[in-house]
């Protein structure tokens, strides 16, 4: 029975953890697009998504990424056994933690003022948690290498079709600008 309260607290902090993943990035594109406002716009609006991200990242998102470890690794323990199917899935899960850091370098830069990545490169990055959220819920649920192989096939499409809405996107909103 105690798995099974582990596992609705282990799906709650998922939940909340790539909420805080899914917007801090949106926040990284408002304070890369705030760069380019005149004064005391600009300023303005740094100095506000810069207090929203840090409430984000070590109010939410930090808290649910480590909650989420404890309370995956307890299940594990829990369960006693590794099926090739849960192999995959922390590997994924391995690489989210990877995409955790990455954004955390970032945020970091934007609490300096340190503008690495246009709004553009940062709208592809956001999208990188949603192709991590859809691999591990298909192998989570599906729990078969071959159903993976065919959800891995999806996800590279899912990917390209991402990447054309992302170029649509830029040149209508370059188009409304002009």
């Amino acid at each position: 029975m105690s798995y099974f309260y582990v596992k609705a607290l282990h799906i709650i902090f998922v939940v909340t953890w790539f909420a805080g993943l899914f917007y801090i990035v949106r926040l990284f594109i408002y304070f890369a697009e705030a760069a380019e406002k005149p004064e005391p716009e600009r300023t303005i609006l740094q100095n506000q998504f810069r207090l929203m991200q840090k409430r984000l990242w070590y109010g939410i998102t930090w808290p649910s990424a480590i909650l989420t470890l404890i309370f995956g690794l307890t299940m594990l323990h829990l369960y006693g056994s590794i099926p090739g199917w849960l192999i995959w899935k922390l590997s994924f899960v391995l690489g989210l933690y990877v995409y955790h850091f990455l954004c955390h370098r970032i945020f970091k830069q934007q609490q300096q003022g340190i503008l690495k990545y246009t709004s553009t490169q940062l709208r592809i990055w956001n999208e990188v948690a949603t192709l991590f959220l859809i691999s591990i819920v298909f192998l989570v649920v599906l729990k078969s290498s071959l159903s993976m192989l065919w959800g891995i096939l999806g996800l590279i499409l899912f990917s390209a079709m991402l990447m054309l809405a992302i170029r649509i996107y830029k040149k209508v909103r370059e188009a409304k600008e002009v």
